[in-house]
């Protein structure tokens, strides 16, 4: 199953008309999928700091006690941007119970994400920023979004790359397995 991520450079232009001349079957517009994956579990969360609004540090440690969903995000990433919506509900849902923890990995840092969370009406979330993208090294996420769940005492559970609906049976079970 492919992951519907924002990781896929686009051709050039001499590329993309090299490739409308050749002949090839048509091909069906990709699906917007996500895809989950096991193989971290166990592993500890990083832990290096990124950035609080207003820029003091913040780290995904400070959150143990409880399991916590930290999603890697960025403003112009499509699928990102469709799901915060969903993980705004699951952090007003699941408040006290699950942290919810975005960190955008825009180059702009708080500067660039402040006004777009306002535009954006946000309400649970916290808009944490990571402009150095130290997270998404430490941690070998390969492509935006990308969710990890971590147990209560800070192991991965489990990570989805690509867009999920947070809100649905299907994430509430997922999310059910840091018990």
């Amino acid at each position: 199953m492919a992951a519907a991520g924002c990781d896929k450079p686009k051709p050039s232009a001499e590329q993309a008309k090299a490739t409308a001349n050749q002949a090839t079957p048509p091909v069906a517009p990709p699906v917007e999928t996500s895809r989950v994956d096991s193989t971290h579990k166990g592993e500890a969360m990083p832990g290096m700091p990124f950035a609080a609004p207003g820029g003091s540090p913040a780290t995904l440690s400070s959150f143990r006690g409880h399991p916590v969903l930290v999603n890697l995000w960025a403003t112009w990433c499509g699928p990102c941007v469709k799901e915060l919506p969903a993980l705004d509900a699951l952090a007003q849902r699941e408040t006290g119970k699950l942290a919810v923890v975005t960190v955008s990995q825009d180059m702009g840092g708080d500067a660039q994400v402040q006004p777009f969370w306002k535009s954006h009406g946000l309400k649970a979330l916290t808009a944490y920023t990571d402009a150095r993208n130290q997270l998404m090294s430490a941690t070998g996420a390969a492509d935006l979004p990308t969710t990890i769940l971590y147990d209560s005492k800070g192991k991965e559970v489990w990570r989805v790359s690509g867009g999920m609906d947070w809100t649905s049976p299907e994430a509430a079970a997922l999310i059910a397995q840091a018990s």
